[in-house]
């Protein structure tokens, strides 16, 4: 089973301790509702958790793969918005997701859903940071 495989059954039963076995050290997260990327497996792990609280009703729809991409589109809810999006998988050399980019519509649900991943993020005192990281990343 490929790594986009087991992402997608992970994110199916909202298995957060599988999709984070997926990632690698260093992976690299780019939000559909942030300027810049968020980079390590212990800062997207934590974005994983809080996402899979946001979204509700979460299903795959279609998946395609190509060499080490992998396209996966679902729809979901945001409280009572419907939204409609795909997870981009690249693999890195040992197999494991070296970036992740989502990409959200329609713009009122984007909306919804940084509001209520930023209130679940504040609520839990912000995104960690890797030993050694600048705190202005």
């Amino acid at each position: 089973m490929s790594t986009g495989d087991q992402f997608r059954a992970a994110v199916e039963t909202m298995d957060v301790e599988r999709m984070k076995a997926c990632l690698a050290d260093d992976v690299v997260f780019y939000s559909p509702v942030a300027f810049k990327g968020y980079h390590s497996k212990l800062v997207v792990s934590t974005l994983l958790e809080h996402v899979s609280q946001v979204f509700e009703n979460f299903t795959y729809v279609d998946d395609i793969e190509q060499g080490t991409s992998h396209m996966l589109r679902f729809r979901a809810n945001v409280g009572e918005l419907e939204i409609e999006g795909v997870d981009l998988l690249d693999l890195g050399d040992d197999g494991l997701i070296k970036t992740f980019t989502v990409m959200v519509r329609p713009l009122k649900s984007a909306i919804a859903l940084a509001q209520a991943m930023g209130a679940r993020i504040e609520a839990a005192g912000g995104v960690p940071q890797e030993p050694g990281a600048s705190s202005d990343s």
